[in-house]
């Protein structure tokens, strides 16, 4: 029987370089294809002429809702994030939908996403199922460009809270010590609080929403970052060879996703604003304004694939290498490799002496200390054989 092993995200230890070339006037980075200095803005030669805008065939997915552009001439349709064949093909003109502003190109090569995947896969190997076959699984790695959503918006915001501020008084107690009683002074911290209300404000950007119902933002979030300096303006050729989803998740959805992230970064802000040395019952009430927003393509490697009754995916970050996936383990296995474990453990003690053995009882000590804790009293040996515990139910123990 098999489950899910869920896998933390981790990146290779060699990311991906970007090619650049100096610029002719002022010599700063510029990357292949950008039409424009970023540090003067004056214009790059184009070394080769641009390709046209590719022809692409559109899919629905019926499963998980993702909607994708492929090749016209693929003959075999499988959705990239859950691997079902339940497609059918609609055109995106039809749809009225935002056409994609900005795009980063994929900076993995497909090879380096497939190595990405037999390391990943390697990890914890034996606990894998025998059965799993990867040669087959590796086939169906796809490289989409994913869309999402990037806000920023103006947060205000009117606070109030409880503010506590520490102060420390001497108090004076009694103790015993030796038998006799003494007196001591000790330092006691106490809190003085008092009410405080202001205002906070903020400008917040960078947060992506995934714009795709087939990738959960949950699962999103763990291939960030996205090195949003590289964001080229789109242009069709950067799809050519490529994959490519329409937006399934609508704009004031996705706003409501960045609003929900960015408030709660707002009241961490103005927690971290307030005065004093403590502070409770902090109320927060936010209004954004001026929101702007931004449909960008993202490069994703993705590897979806199903093992018994289970579909698992595996995740790259085209651009930077993170990986985050899951993948099925062996329970027989795991259980097999705790039983050897346990076994070792036992041999280990018993072969150290840390095992009782004879007339030793372990139950017996066990009380003895249980009573000297509660007690206080030591347990007395009364022969070889015999120990009385002197606690307040007056009980015999033998040895």
């Amino acid at each position: 029987m098999s489950e899910i092993a869920s896998q933390k995200p981790t990146v290779a230890a060699e990311l991906p370089r970007v090619q650049t070339a100096g610029c002719p006037r002022c010599g700063s980075p510029v990357e292949p294809e950008d039409r424009f200095c970023g540090a003067c803005g004056s214009e790059q030669p184009v070394a080769a002429e641009l390709v046209a805008q590719p022809a692409q065939r559109y899919l629905r997915c019926k499963n998980c809702g993702a909607e994708i552009g492929v090749d016209p001439g693929q003959r075999s349709y499988l959705c990239p994030f859950c691997e079902s064949t339940y497609v059918v093909e609609f055109t995106p003109e039809q749809s009225g939908r935002q056409a994609p502003e900005f795009v980063i190109g994929f900076a993995l090569t497909p090879e380096q996403a497939l190595e990405q995947f037999r390391r990943w896969i390697g990890q914890g190997g034996w606990f894998r199922p025998a059965d799993l076959r990867t040669a087959r699984v590796e086939d169906k790695l796809r490289g989409v460009y994913v869309p999402f959503w990037s806000f920023s918006m103006l947060a205000e915001s009117h606070w109030s809270a409880q503010i506590g501020e520490y102060w420390y008084r001497t108090e004076t107690y009694t103790t015993r010590k030796n038998g006799k009683t003494v007196t001591r002074t000790r330092q006691v911290r106490e809190t003085e609080w008092w009410p405080l209300r202001g205002r906070h404000h903020h400008y917040y950007s960078g947060y992506l929403v995934s714009g795709s119902r087939g990738l959960p933002q949950r699962e999103a979030d763990q291939l960030k970052p996205f090195h949003l300096a590289a964001l080229k303006r789109y242009q069709p050729y950067f799809l050519a060879g490529w994959m490519c989803e329409e937006y399934s998740l609508p704009r004031e959805e996705a706003l409501r996703i960045c609003q929900a992230e960015f408030y709660r970064r707002e009241q961490e802000r103005v927690a971290r604003f307030l005065p004093g040395d403590t502070h409770s019952d902090l109320q927060v009430a936010t209004q954004f304004s001026r929101v702007s927003s931004d449909l960008i393509l993202l490069p994703i490697y993705m590897l979806s694939y199903r093992y018994g009754q289970r579909r698992f995916r595996f995740l790259v970050n085209g651009q930077t290498g993170k990986v985050y996936g899951e993948k099925p383990v062996s329970w027989p296995r795991i259980a097999v490799a705790l039983l050897v474990a346990v076994s070792a453990v036992l041999i280990v003690a018993r072969a150290g002496g840390g095992w009782p053995t004879g007339r030793t009882c372990s139950p017996l000590r066990a009380r003895q200390v249980l009573c000297r804790q509660r007690v206080g009293r030591a347990i007395e040996s009364r022969g070889a054989g015999l120990a009385r515990c002197h606690c307040p139910l007056g009980q015999q123990c033998s040895l």
